[in-house]
């Protein structure tokens, strides 16, 4: 392979560092560099494996329950194109990006932008802190899995009905105020206290749960890529049965094809409004993993030539198609979720205007024009013939009756752990042998988890083994002390209070400190190593030349858009403040706090410590940069002297130093006579060869 023209400025030959070649990143042939540098390196058995792989890291919990509620509370259908939107033109742009850079250099993160220059190597070291920031709390979202799962082999089922309280021999009142899936959630599986100021006792059932998933996790990557890709097979095929197998159910329903049509309803006005697009930028990021490292892990263990282009696309392409799938099976169990709900009101009203009925006609006081239906067989009458029936007659019979809306129901957005813990829980324990399909849905979310994990572990283990020789040769210590650890630091949301660290994680620990990784990601790519060489780099591993377009989307849109993002965030956090979401065991119902000041400055030192990589290593690259600077300076400067010094010394001296060498003049016929003075231990300078004839005739030789 040629060799790349020299950078344009010193300034852009600077950013490379020292000792970093102005070559392409793919400076040997692939042939080559197979032979050479990745002999040891693990690789795929087969593109199928490493598909399942990327496609079961970007599609994640994220994709069932964080996806349906951004296109339920902003506009439906119109929402989706706008995704859709920013997916092409930002999405997949650095989605392949970091495909392409992990596949051409071959290294984890922190390799790839040490690589294209050591002053990036910073990036590297944060998305390994964000990875392990995110394995934290989401191996504890895989332990609530667990433990639901195991609650899930019994008849019936123990979120079905609220519990009797044996003291006074009536419902719970938490339970009876508030629903018996909320109050399970809240009170059987997390025992959660009232603010995260009281942190309460370690939850020792969810304690053990947490043990289980960090087990699963190391024994499934013990062996590298070679054991966790045989998980895969299962982790990454089987929520799509899952899925497919809700959805066929869930049409069946009543009420499905209500929400159905919420769903994919559009609302173009949202088009307008700014905090609509930040979320689907921030959507689009977290859906495809951007910054975390492990698409650039995963993709280093592929070969050289593999078409990297098109996996960006066909990645892309099925993790949106699995957001939809999903999106329809959440719509589908909340329209009927929502008609069931309504239904109970219409029954309620009725049997409040049955009893008034009854009540006034034996008191003689029913008036003649008593708007009439039939209160004695709620069964019979349907929610449109009821909401036709108030609409006409609701302001006769007092407040008491009220009116009973699907929509109103449907716009009760919910998301996260009150999706997946609740609201899916409750419209379960409907269906006919609830238990199997309660058991499904929680092992489905067990494989979504499971995969994301494993390519997050990928994240992090990849790039310290690739970095560091001695972590290498101790694949299986390293990543079962890295579980170890993560067992020991996720004790933290184990407590009754572990919930809301859970929150605060999710919200802050990952958002920021990835965006600021890959604002400097596309930084390095197009405008420190260049768009022009990063696509010939490219050409040469696929063999053509990927579309122009992508030049400007990376020099321009991508990086605007991600700044932007971050912008819109900061202004988000700085003026709407940090809160969270509490649940309040006395009103049984949850509330909206503020953060107090430890826990703001916890999030603060969250996002810090993980953006702190990028500066810091790049201020000691500057600082190393000076001082061979300097070091270069002053052997130059000890060279010249000792130069002068040896051209001024006699010949019979320098024959006395270097007898062993035949020095011929110019009369015997011969060449001019060359000689070399050692510089160090690599260089030589030629002397000033008059000035050594004029020496020689001295002297009469």
């Amino acid at each position: 392979m040629t060799e790349k023209p020299p950078l344009d400025s010193n300034e852009d030959r600077a950013w490379l560092g020292e000792g970093q070649s102005q070559t392409q990143l793919t400076s040997i042939t692939p042939d080559l560099r197979a032979e050479t540098s990745d002999e040891d390196r693990p690789a795929w058995d087969s593109k199928i494996q490493y598909v399942l792989a990327q496609v079961g890291f970007s599609v994640g919990l994220g994709n069932v329950w964080r996806f349906p509620y951004l296109c339920h509370q902003n506009g439906g259908g119109a929402f989706m194109l706008l995704y859709v939107f920013l997916l092409l033109i930002v999405g997949v742009p650095l989605f392949f990006m970091e495909l392409a850079a992990g596949q051409s250099i071959r290294q984890g993160s922190i390799g790839v932008w040490k690589h294209i220059s050591p002053k990036l190597a910073g990036i590297g070291y944060s998305s390994c802190m964000v990875c392990f920031y995110v394995a934290l709390y989401y191996n504890v979202i895989i332990a609530w899995s667990l433990f639901y799962m195991g609650n899930s082999f019994q008849y019936p089922l123990p979120w079905e009905q609220c519990p009797i309280d044996v003291t006074t021999n009536d419902t719970v009142k938490e339970c009876a105020s508030s629903s018996p899936t909320s109050y399970f959630w809240f009170r059987k599986a997390l025992n959660i206290t009232n603010s995260i100021q009281e942190s309460g006792e370690f939850n020792p059932i969810m304690t053990g749960c947490l043990l289980a998933a960090w087990a699963i996790v190391s024994l499934a990557m013990i062996k590298g890529i070679k054991s966790s890709a045989k998980v895969m097979y299962f982790s990454s095929v089987f929520p799509y049965v899952v899925l497919f197998i809700f959805l066929i159910r869930g049409l069946m329903l009543d009420g499905a094809i209500d929400g159905i049509a919420y769903m994919f309803y559009p609302k173009l006005e949202i088009w307008g409004n700014v905090q609509v697009w930040r979320q689907a930028a921030t959507q689009v990021f977290f859906a495809l993993g951007l910054g975390y490292g492990s698409v650039i892990a995963y993709s280093s263990y592929n070969p050289v030539n593999n078409n990297c282009h098109r996996d960006a696309l066909m990645v892309s392409c099925i993790n949106f198609m699995t957001s939809v799938l999903a999106s329809l099976v959440v719509f589908v169990v909340l329209g009927f979720r929502a008609k069931n709900i309504a239904l109970r009101c219409v029954a309620e009203n009725l049997g409040i205007l049955n009893l008034m009925m009854s009540t006034e006609s034996k008191q003689h006081l029913v008036p003649p024009g008593w708007p009439w239906i039939n209160t004695t067989d709620p069964s019979s009458v349907s929610l449109d013939v009821y909401r036709e029936w108030y609409a006409h007659h609701g302001a006769m019979v007092g407040l008491n009756i009220t009116d009973c809306s699907l929509e109103k129901e449907m716009n009760k957005g919910v998301e996260g752990t009150g999706l997946a813990f609740i609201a899916f829980t409750e419209v379960m324990a409907l269906f006919p042998a609830s238990p199997f399909w309660s058991t499904l849905f929680f092992l489905m979310l067990l494989n979504l988890g499971l995969s994301t994990m494993f390519g997050t572990m990928q994240g992090i283990l990849t790039p310290l083994m690739d970095n560091f020789s001695l972590l290498g040769r101790h694949r299986t210590l390293l990543t079962v002390a890295s579980c170890v650890l993560g067992f020991l630091l996720g004790l933290l949301f184990t407590q009754r209070s572990g919930n809301y660290f859970v929150t605060m994680f999710d919200d802050y620990s990952a958002t920021l400190p990835l965006v600021i990784v890959v604002i400097f990601e596309t930084i390095s790519v197009a405008w420190v190593y260049g768009t022009d060489r990063f696509l010939d780099d490219i050409e040469v591993m696929l063999n053509w030349r990927p579309p122009v377009v992508y030049k400007y989307l990376w020099k321009y849109v991508c990086l605007l858009a991600m700044v932007g993002l971050l912008a819109a965030s900061l202004l988000r956090m700085v003026f709407k403040g940090p809160t969270y979401t509490a649940w309040n065991q006395s009103t049984a119902s949850e509330m909206t706090l503020e953060y107090p000041g430890w826990a703001l400055a916890m999030i603060v030192m969250l996002i810090v410590f993980a953006s702190l990589p990028v500066p810091i290593l790049y201020i000691h690259s500057m600082w190393k940069n000076r001082r061979l600077h300097d070091d270069h300076s002053e052997e130059a400067a000890s060279q010249e002297v000792h130069r002068e010094l040896y051209t001024k010394c006699s010949s019979t001296e320098q024959l006395d130093s270097n007898s062993h060498h035949q020095v011929p003049s110019d009369e015997d016929g011969n060449h001019p006579r060359i000689t070399f003075l050692p510089i160090g231990s690599e260089h030589y300078r030629l002397l000033p060869q008059q000035e050594e004839e004029d020496e020689e005739e001295d002297t009469g030789l």
